[in-house]
């Protein structure tokens, strides 16, 4: 006779689902995937500024995420150990392909053409605005050191807690709240020059 299995509860929270995949629900997995797919795209592509590349480095953490997923001890929230891996897979893969000057006016990313068609429908330039305002935080954002771009992009765009993001890159809050300083007055420099 085959063991059942009981199903997940509904809206069941991340630990709960780790431990019906652990039971044997694969589609436990896929929902805390679906969870944070969203976030780890945006990690990943402030900290890459090009689509493919980003797209490629949270499949690449997602695959890490599951082959290690032994590894995850519940010292920090799931989702603060998966937005470090993508994180980590996305400089990873920075540094394997070189970063790319896909901000240069001669080549426009795929996010800033979706920017160019809002033009059409809006006349006052809103659209152009936000378009060169993205560019040029990605440009800022190149500017600052590894730790720094990473560290403000987990809180800025993983929305991770300063305790989280401690966690997650193995550092004080101390030192969370000094990168994210530093870089906030850098920011704040290179988009007034």
């Amino acid at each position: 006779m085959a063991t059942l299995i009981a199903p997940c509860p509904f809206g069941a929270s991340d630990e709960q689902l780790l431990a019906c995949h652990a039971a044997g629900h694969r589609e436990a997995l896929d929902e805390l995937f679906r969870r944070y797919r969203q976030p780890a795209y945006r990690v990943a592509y402030r900290l890459l500024g090009h689509e493919a590349d980003a797209l490629d480095a949270v499949q690449e953490g997602f695959i890490k995420a599951l082959t290690h997923l032994q590894g995850f001890q519940g010292r920090s929230s799931f989702k603060t150990w998966l937005l470090r891996v993508v994180s980590n897979a996305a400089l990873d893969l920075g540094r394997q392909r070189g970063r790319r000057d896909a901000l240069s006016l001669d080549a426009p990313r795929a996010a800033d053409l979706g920017d160019a068609r809002l033009l059409t429908a809006d006349e006052s330039g809103t659209g152009l605005e936000r378009a060169d305002l993205r560019r040029r935080l990605n440009e800022a954002l190149d500017r600052l050191s590894e730790v720094q771009r990473q560290t403000f992009v987990l809180f800025a765009d993983g929305e991770l807690s300063y305790r989280e993001i401690a966690e997650s890159m193995d550092v004080s809050i101390g030192t969370v709240m000094s990168r994210l300083f530093y870089a906030r007055q850098k920011l704040r420099s290179y988009l007034s020059e």
